[in-house]
């Protein structure tokens, strides 16, 4: 009863989808939450003669790793019917995850300096705001796929 629970839900792209983004924003979430508190102690960092918050160095690279995680589970798990190469794939996947960073960062902006939320819990808020409109456009652009429904894979 339970593998057949388990193949009704991962039919869904959605489903499929809703995990393989739940696996990239725990490995982006977890990764933020240690370098925000145990590397990036200081408020503010000279990058580049630029001073940028502790947040935002600690969101650089926890939301590239998550980044990575995420294209390639929804390229084996979620879109594996995509014609595209690989390379294309992900250079549309990144090119995406790239305008996606600075949404996030945005919306993190906002939540920390004006709302005064606590920085991880204000990158949660961030990354699920922005979780419905990456299903779709992953879908369309990264993959090249419709937005009609597919057939299921066959097991």
């Amino acid at each position: 009863m339970a593998k057949r629970f388990w193949y009704k839900i991962t039919k869904s792209h959605i489903i499929r989808f809703l995990l393989s983004a739940s696996a990239g924003f725990l490995v982006d979430m977890a990764m933020f939450y240690m370098l925000f508190h145990y590397l990036f102690t200081a408020g503010i960092y000279n990058i580049f003669s630029f001073p940028i918050r502790n947040s935002s160095v600690a969101l650089i690279i926890s939301y590239t790793c998550g980044v990575i995680v995420n294209f390639l589970m929804t390229r084996y798990l979620v879109f594996n019917q995509s014609k595209l190469s690989p390379r294309k794939q992900f250079f549309r996947f990144a090119t995406v995850a790239f305008v996606g960073f600075f949404a996030n960062l945005g919306v993190l902006k906002v939540l920390i300096q004006s709302l005064n939320i606590y920085p991880p819990y204000a990158r949660v808020s961030a990354a699920l705001s922005l979780f419905v409109a990456s299903y779709f456009v992953h879908k369309v652009f990264s993959f090249s796929l419709s937005l009609r429904q597919h057939q299921p894979n066959e097991a």
